[in-house]
This record gives C-alpha cells, sequence and structure tokens, in this order.
C-alpha cells in the first residue's frame, strides 16, 4: 500500500477547510453535490470533495439497474456516508477508485 504524505497546511487552506466543512459534505448527499460545485468554486476543499460526490452520485443512477446496479449503489452509498464523516472531519479523504475519476474532472 502506498504510503500518504502529509504536508503542512497553510492557514488560507485550513480556514478554508474551516469555513467549508459543512458545504463539502453536503457534496455526497445525491444530487445535492452540485451546491459546492457552483457555490463554492472558490474553495479546493469543497470542489475536492464534491467531485467525488459526483463520480458518487453517477454511481447511484447506475444503482437503478437490477442486481450489478444495485451492489454499486450500496458501496456508493457506504462511500458517501465515509466522505461524509471525512468531510466534516476537514479531512482530504481520497475515496478508492472513484477519487482517480474525480481527479479527472475539470469544471
Amino acid at each position: 500500500m502506498k504510503e500518504a504524505k502529509i504536508t503542512p497546511l497553510t492557514s488560507e487552506e485550513q480556514k478554508d477547510i474551516n469555513e467549508n466543512k459543512l458545504v463539502a459534505a453536503i457534496g455526497y448527499i445525491w444530487i445535492l453535490c452540485l451546491v459546492p460545485l457552483l457555490l463554492k468554486k472558490n474553495s479546493k476543499f469543497c470542489q475536492f470533495h464534491a467531485k467525488q460526490g459526483l463520480v458518487l452520485f453517477i454511481i447511484e443512477l447506475l444503482g437503478m439497474i437490477p442486481f450489478v446496479g444495485w451492489v454499486l449503489f450500496i458501496a456508493a452509498v457506504i462511500y458517501s456516508v465515509y466522505g461524509i464523516v471525512q468531510a466534516l472531519d476537514g479531512k482530504y479523504w481520497e475515496a478508492p477508485i472513484i477519487g482517480e475519476y474525480a481527479k479527472k474532472i475539470n469544471l
């Protein structure tokens, strides 16, 4: 497993996190991922979590497909709950697998 490199946050980054924890957490709740994507464009923290929320939203939509989709939906809900907890804790948490897709989103 790859070790996470921890770099200290600047006061500006810490301020961004402290001010936007709740909005970042909202980004994991289905279509509400659009709230931080559109309203907090200048917040790196919100954008990070909202992009992961957007990928999860797409996966949840695929969850409407019987059987296989249901498994995807359950996994997406688990990721969403964990993402909400991490956002409220003020942490940058890259979700396994979907985090790579979220990084590629440019809005």
